[in-house]
């Protein structure tokens, strides 16, 4: 059950800025929110996702302590 925060855009489309999600791995979850919130999964591909401050891979357990973070590409200079 890892902690899932939205940021920006990623939480717009959303429709939340966090929520408990029962997934066991990040490549799971992306799969997930890619289905339920088709928007979500259009800009997934180009967001960073934060596994407790880092990238790391799709295949990284989340656990109930883990925090994450989906951040969407910014603009500005």
């Amino acid at each position: 059950m890892a902690r899932v925060r939205y940021f920006a855009a990623a939480e717009e489309l959303a429709g939340r800025a966090e929520e408990i999600r029962p997934e066991a791995t990040l490549g799971a979850l992306r799969a997930a929110l890619a289905s339920e919130r088709p928007g979500l999964g259009g800009i997934l591909p180009r967001c960073a996702v934060l596994v407790g401050g880092s990238r790391v891979d799709d295949d990284t357990a989340l656990s109930p302590d883990t925090l994450v973070d989906v951040l969407p590409p910014f603009a500005g200079g």
